[in-house]
C-alpha cells in the first residue's frame, strides 16, 4: 500500500522508461546505482537479467522495460539500477534514467484509466498529473511478484 510520511504528500523517485515517467515511493528505495556487471542466472524469465553483488548482498536485477513488454533496455551512461526493498528483500530494477525526487500531494493520485489494458495495467497503482507531466505510480508488489517468489 502507499505510505505517506506526512498525510498530505508522498515523496517519490521519478524515473524514465522509454518515453514515460514512472514514480515509486522513496520509502521503498534503498539506493540508485550506476550500471555494474550483472551475472546471468540460467533458466530465469527474460526480464530477469541476473544478479549483482552490491556491498556484499547478492541482489536480483530485472529489466523493467522488458518486464512491461516494452523491449530490452538500451544501456547507456544514464542507465541506472534502482535498488528497491520489498518485504525484506532487495531487488534492483534497470531504468533508462532516474530523474528526480518529488513530493506529490496524495490527493492528486488518481486511479489508473480503464483504457490502459494489457499486462502493464496490473502494475499501475495510479497516475499523477503535475503541470504538464503525467507520472505513473507503480504497484511494486505486482511488478516484482515473480521475483519475490524466488529466483
Amino acid at each position: 500500500m502507499i505510505e505517506a510520511v506526512d498525510l498530505q504528500n508522498l515523496k517519490v523517485v521519478v524515473f524514465q522508461l522509454a518515453d514515460k515517467e514512472y514514480v515509486i515511493p522513496v520509502s521503498q528505495v534503498q539506493g540508485i546505482e550506476k550500471l555494474i556487471y550483472i551475472t546471468r542466472v540460467p533458466k530465469t524469465p527474460s526480464f530477469v537479467k541476473g544478479v549483482i553483488n552490491l556491498r556484499g548482498v547478492v541482489t536480483p536485477i530485472i529489466d523493467l522495460k522488458n518486464r512491461f513488454g516494452l523491449g530490452e533496455s538500451e544501456l547507456s551512461d544514464s542507465t541506472r539500477i534502482i535498488i528497491i526493498t520489498l518485504d525484506d528483500m532487495d531487488v534492483g530494477v534497470i531504468v533508462d534514467s532516474a530523474n528526480d525526487v518529488l513530493d506529490i500531494p496524495v490527493d492528486s493520485i488518481e486511479p489508473q484509466p480503464e483504457v490502459v489494458g494489457g499486462m502493464e495495467q496490473d502494475f499501475i497503482a495510479g497516475v499523477v498529473k503535475i503541470d504538464s507531466r503525467l507520472l505513473i505510480l507503480l504497484h511494486l508488489n505486482h511488478v516484482l511478484n515473480p521475483i519475490k517468489s524466488g529466483v
